[in-house]
């Protein structure tokens, strides 16, 4: 992976102790502090996904009315982890490998909880359907 230039963090700033914070938090904890963030500023993270126009939405369609656009990016939610969370758990680990023992738990006990966020439809449906099969109830969002 190619490393960014960036430029130089002071010392002992309060951006480097930030940093050093955010990089020793769990993956759980990032994400509970985004919401925070998103929360306290009324801001969300999200990607900015550029609007793509097809051919029908640029012609319009029959009846004046615009085209529904298709959704392409998708969450992916565990909406309760079934009888088998064993199973629930060591497929969630599969699919987002980051996750230690413990935050894949606590995720699925939390159900409904968002296990993926903004990923494409191949992805959500891959993963849609591996939590399905491991026994949990699954909603793409």
């Amino acid at each position: 992976m190619a490393e960014k230039k960036s430029t130089p963090i002071k010392s002992g700033s309060k951006i480097e102790d930030l940093l050093k914070t955010v990089e020793e938090m769990s993956v759980l904890e990032l994400s509970e502090f985004v919401k925070a963030l998103e929360e306290k500023f009324g801001i969300t993270a999200q990607a900015m996904v550029a609007p793509s126009i097809s051919l029908g939405q640029a012609t319009g369609t029959e009846g004046g009315e615009p085209a529904e656009p298709e959704q392409t990016v998708f969450n992916v939610v565990i909406a309760s982890a079934g009888s088998n969370k064993i199973s629930v758990i060591k497929a969630l680990r599969e699919l987002v490998p980051t996750l230690g023992l413990k935050e894949a738990k606590d995720l699925v006990d939390a159900a409904p909880k968002e296990v993926m966020t903004a990923v494409n439809k191949k992805t959500a449906d891959e993963a849609k359907e591996k939590l399905t099969t491991a026994g949990a109830t699954v909603e793409l969002k």
